[in-house]
């Protein structure tokens, strides 16, 4: 009795895989066909638009920069679409809306939850990579630039067009401008020129019924929702346009780096009471590492400064002299070059032609996990002791922190301002990166844990109430949507570390241009009818 009744179960769980398979296979051809006919009649080849998993370039538009190992996430897209006109993303819509298929949107593929690429339900993804036409308008220092151009793109147009022109956002080229400018676009001159959201002045978005707005008929409140409250919460963006900014013809860089051996844990401390309220034209990230010690062998770490100043050398060196003379910043450190070189020296990719920012596909592709906080106080020297330990338990290079000073014309904007809450009173951020090559289960339980072992360690130094988080490292440790389905009370847990009470905003425009909650993922703003 006991055999016969297993033997029955296991024919049922078979069961259900072949009818789970099937029932998938048909939901791909049942989309793939409302598609076909959506596209007849038009100039549109599905063929250069439409990829099935049978198809060979399936796999590589589906691995992007930050991988998530499969195991986190059980189905694959029925499809990846990468449409070339606006017809083909309302056929989309259409055809998600007919069949109850999810959406997911993605412009460049840096994405750290793999929120764009992954679901817990059936759907297909909307590729916007050939949406990346740029138009850079000189005498009026704007530029409209559609969604699927990444950073790199949009810097080597701009460059190609002025020397004195330039767009303050991220410092990796191969980005995708749609998703780093709604959530915000912090980089190396936001601490004089603020974020990237904070220079659109125009957007076009399609909204669930497939009609393209602007800013005058979407209105002021999805204006301000896409402009660090995420797009894909709203809608689909198409393009922004976007204010330039002015820059002088040559800035100076440099990357100095010092280890325990020369005072490297003193450094750190000190630059907590600098980085925020030294000149603004002047940006001093620091990178943290376990790497070996050349003096000894055994590991140190290795605080790096990392800095653009947005003049000549010869007006930097008095600044730090005055604010920071412990680092001893010397002339030989530093470097002159153009704006666009400064790109390419931040990228590291120094000394490669222009266009290097155009080749859309990093060379790497390593398992990711990334976290980050607010300082609103400096860190003390035994709480940076503990990091260092943190640090060592990792191989070298494998783990990082990044920190990024804020200060500067950031702290002239109000928190409501745009949905980006991240103002006065930080003095600098940090973000938490972990990488590993091998997909293994034992790999990704071991690096999750070490991160979540280190945020939790740093929680007594970081902001509170909430325990603030940028919007652009998404992070689902701080909660779920169980695939849009998540309630107001609930999705607050996390909205409120990313847009502290900007998040209620949010939720009210959310609920007014797309109540039915068509657009969502696992963070993605719901509306109010959701409770």
């Amino acid at each position: 009795m006991e055999s016969s009744g297993i033997t029955f179960l296991l024919l049922f769980f078979a069961n259900l895989l072949v009818l789970g398979a099937s029932s998938s296979q048909d939901h791909n051809k049942h989309f793939l066909q409302c598609l076909t006919e959506q596209f007849e009649g038009s100039n549109s080849d599905p063929s250069n638009v439409i990829y099935t998993p049978n198809d060979a370039a399936y796999e590589s538009l589906l691995i992007t920069q930050n991988r998530r190992p499969e195991s986190t996430f059980p189905l694959r897209p029925l499809l990846i679409i990468t449409p070339y006109y606006e017809r083909e993303i309302i056929a989309v819509i259409y055809c998600s809306k007919k069949l109850g298929t999810q959406i997911t949107v993605r412009s460049g593929g840096h994405d750290y939850e793999g929120l764009s690429y992954t679901s817990e339900v059936p759907f297909v993804i909307l590729d916007m990579r050939n949406f990346r036409s740029i138009s850079v308008n000189t005498k009026d220092r704007t530029a409209w630039v559609e969604v699927g151009a990444t950073l790199g793109q949009l810097y080597y147009t701009i460059a190609r067009h002025s020397k004195t022109l330039a767009f303050t956002a991220g410092v990796c080229p191969t980005v995708g401008v749609g998703g780093h400018i709604s959530g915000g676009g912090y980089g190396m001159m936001s601490r004089k020129h603020s974020l990237a959201a904070d220079h659109v002045i125009d957007a076009k978005v399609m909204n669930v019924d497939g009609q393209i707005l602007d800013r005058r008929s979407m209105g002021e409140d999805l204006f301000w929702a896409i402009r660090g409250g995420g797009g894909a919460s709203f809608g689909i963006v198409l393009a922004f346009k976007l204010e330039l900014i002015t820059i002088p013809e040559k800035v100076t860089v440099f990357n100095v780096s010092r280890t325990q051996e020369h005072n490297a844990t003193h450094l750190v401390h000190r630059w907590q009471y600098v980085a925020d309220k030294i000149d603004d034209n002047l940006l001093l990230r620091l990178f943290l590492r376990s790497v070996k010690s050349p003096v000894h062998g055994n590991r140190t770490i290795q605080a790096s400064f990392t800095s653009l100043y947005l003049g000549r050398v010869h007006h930097l060196l008095p600044i730090m002299q005055e604010k920071f003379p412990e680092l001893g910043l010397v002339e030989d450190d530093c470097t002159e070059m153009s704006w666009i070189e400064s790109i390419l020296y931040f990228a590291g990719v120094r000394n490669e032609s222009l266009d290097v920012l155009l080749d859309r596909n990093p060379a790497r592709r390593p398992y990711f996990k990334g976290k980050s906080d607010y300082v609103r106080q400096p860190i003390p020297i035994n709480a940076l002791n503990g990091i260092w330990k943190f640090l060592h338990e990792q191989p070298e290079i494998k783990a990082e922190l990044e920190a990024s000073p804020y200060g500067g014309v950031l702290s002239s904007y109000s928190k409501s301002e745009t949905p980006f809450p991240h103002r006065a009173g930080n003095i600098f951020m940090i973000h938490y990166g972990i990488a590993w090559n091998n997909p293994g289960k034992s790999e990704l339980e071991s690096h999750m844990n070490w991160i979540r072992r280190l945020y939790s360690y740093m929680a007594p130094y970081v902001s509170k109430n909430p325990r603030a988080v940028y919007f652009n490292y998404r992070d689902l440790d701080l909660g779920i949507n169980n695939e849009g389905n998540t309630s107001y009370k609930q999705a607050s847990v996390w909205g409120l570390k990313y847009f502290e009470n900007n998040f209620h905003r949010l939720v009210h425009v959310k609920t007014k241009v797309d109540p039915s909650n068509f657009f969502r993922n696992k963070q993605s703003i719901p509306p109010l009818l959701s409770e």
